[in-house]
């Protein structure tokens, strides 16, 4: 590394201390202006060149790279200048992520007057770690104010999942809302004149639809992780799915990485809770569904041949795969790929828009995967047409 140094001489009374005069380095690549600011004699002191002035030298170290043993002091981000902390965390090649984000997120609790003591333990240590940006400060500031949002951050899911999106709770809504609708759509679309003759299975599908929902939107929702370390005595593989990101495919935060393998890991760790969920919201709604046919037959007596009870571990089994399968791919790469990566981006200054197209392609998502069960359901047998039903019972 090249490092050039500049001398500049000054004239300087005799009865003065020669002193070396120590000015703050600079980044170049960030800046091309240097300012010196030098103490000045007063103006009634004229100066005088005399034999014995002692000569100063000002050395102005000037780097391309950052190397050398200087003692480099981070540029201003964010609007505001770095923290005055002695981490030593950088090794010659500037501030690493975390002095940064720590020096972001104390800029803006200086602008709102707030200290660390005031934040919930887990953000605050993220923010003495420098885990997170300023800009994840200012958006928990943000919801805050929110009497609602507010109360939702006080639980840890929904506090990770809403500094990482702000609109997770709409598509809760959206999810949990539409989805009855789309969902009692595709089994029309699918079934079409037996809609009525299996009304009961269409009920279990919805009852399942609805529970599931919820959980389909808050698993593989994009997190900002604030979980603390695990213990040292945690075995290896507890210590791989702590690291895992909540959504194989979201994007990591300034000084968070993480490798391919941990990725796969969060499809897999999303798969096995989204297969517990499944099956256990398909014993609910079997259960449900298998009273209602009970009730219909002992009002209808003529019902009995025509209504059968629904098979329940079979298909709480088969609906827990289906969810940790296509339900987990689909909604994680809805989740990490359309919406963070390429809907957020583009339409970040337009939440009425974004919420518009989320609104669409989450619904298109939720029309195709009441479909795909449907046809799942059939193939492996747990669920049969009416007319099949019919060549069955002749």
């Amino acid at each position: 590394m090249a490092i050039a140094a500049c001398f500049f001489t000054a004239s300087i009374p005799n009865n003065t201390n020669p002193k070396l005069i120590n000015l703050r380095s600079f980044n170049p690549s960030s800046s091309l202006h240097l300012h010196l600011r030098l103490p000045l004699p007063p103006l009634s002191s004229p100066l005088r060149h005399q034999h014995n002035n002692h000569r100063l030298p000002l050395f102005i170290p000037c780097s391309s790279g950052g190397d050398g043993g200087i003692n480099h002091h981070p540029p201003p981000s964010g609007g505001g200048g770095g923290d005055n902390s002695d981490d030593n965390s950088h090794n010659g090649d500037g501030d690493s992520a975390e002095d940064k984000n720590r020096g972001e997120a104390m800029v803006v609790l200086a602008e709102a007057k707030r200290s660390l003591e005031s934040f919930p333990k887990d953000l605050a240590a993220a923010i003495q770690a420098g885990k997170i940006p300023g800009s994840v400060v200012s958006r928990f500031l943000e919801l805050e104010e929110s009497r609602f949002f507010g109360w939702l951050m006080q639980f840890d899911g929904f506090r990770e999942r809403l500094l990482a999106d702000d609109l997770f709770f709409a598509k809760v809504g959206m999810e949990c809302f539409v989805g009855m609708f789309t969902k009692t759509a595709a089994e029309y679309e699918r079934r079409r004149e037996n809609f009525f003759n299996e009304l009961e299975v269409v009920f279990a599908d919805v009852v399942m639809a609805i529970i599931a929902d919820f959980m389909l939107v808050y698993l593989p929702a994009p997190t900002v992780s604030l979980r603390p370390p695990l213990a040292g005595n945690a075995g290896s593989f507890a210590k791989f799915l702590h690291n895992c990101p909540d959504n194989a495919f979201q994007v990591a935060l300034a000084g968070t990485s993480y490798s391919l393998l941990q990725r796969l890991g969060a499809i897999v760790h999303n798969g096995a809770k989204l297969f517990a969920v499944g099956t256990a919201s398909s014993l609910v709604g079997t259960a449900v569904t298998n009273a209602l046919i009970n009730a219909r037959k002992a009002v209808d007596k003529s019902a009995t041949g025509e209504v059968e009870n629904v098979p329940v571990l079979s298909t709480s089994v088969a609906y827990g795969v289906y969810m940790a399968v296509s339900s987990n791919l689909r909604y994680q790469i809805l989740a990490g790929v359309i919406e963070q990566r390429i809907l957020e981006p583009m339409l970040h200054q337009h939440k009425i828009m974004l919420s518009a197209l989320s609104f669409a392609v989450r619904t298109g998502n939720t029309f195709l995967g009441s479909l795909l069960w449907v046809d799942y359901a059939r193939m492996i047998g747990i669920q049969k047409a009416q007319e099949e039903h019919k060549e069955l019972t002749d």
